[in-house]
């Protein structure tokens, strides 16, 4: 049973779904996604498969989504939030990152009507 999940968009485009349970981290991408041959993969170090992505360890790409230095202070105090909770940092401060990629809350994207 997944504890936290976050929608994954590349480009705007819902892409699949990154969740936190119990003991692993799993991205999975959406099937709809992986249907069109034009979709990119959200990373080179994930590339476009059904089969879930798991790992006992965040995952590197996504950590790498996460601000660093200063950054993190703001966010860390602003949304009072525990620096090593890797999982409610990308929940909380990833919906409107750099890149082609960001993420946002399952609880908040089922708020606003999204995909």
């Amino acid at each position: 049973m997944a504890r936290r999940r976050g929608r994954v968009y590349v480009h705007d485009r819902f892409a699949g779904v990154i969740e936190e349970r119990d003991d692993v981290f799993a991205f999975t991408y959406d099937a709809k996604y992986l249907e069109d041959a034009d979709a990119p993969p959200v990373s080179l170090t994930l590339p476009l498969r059904a089969e879930p992505y798991e790992s006992k360890t965040f995952p590197p790409f996504f950590d790498g989504l996460l601000p660093e230095g200063w950054l993190l202070d703001i966010a860390v105090r602003h949304w009072k939030l525990d620096p090593r909770d890797r999982m409610g940092l990308l929940l909380s401060v990833c919906e409107d990152c750099i890149g082609a990629v960001h993420v946002i809350d399952e609880g908040r994207a089922a708020g606003q009507g999204s995909e």
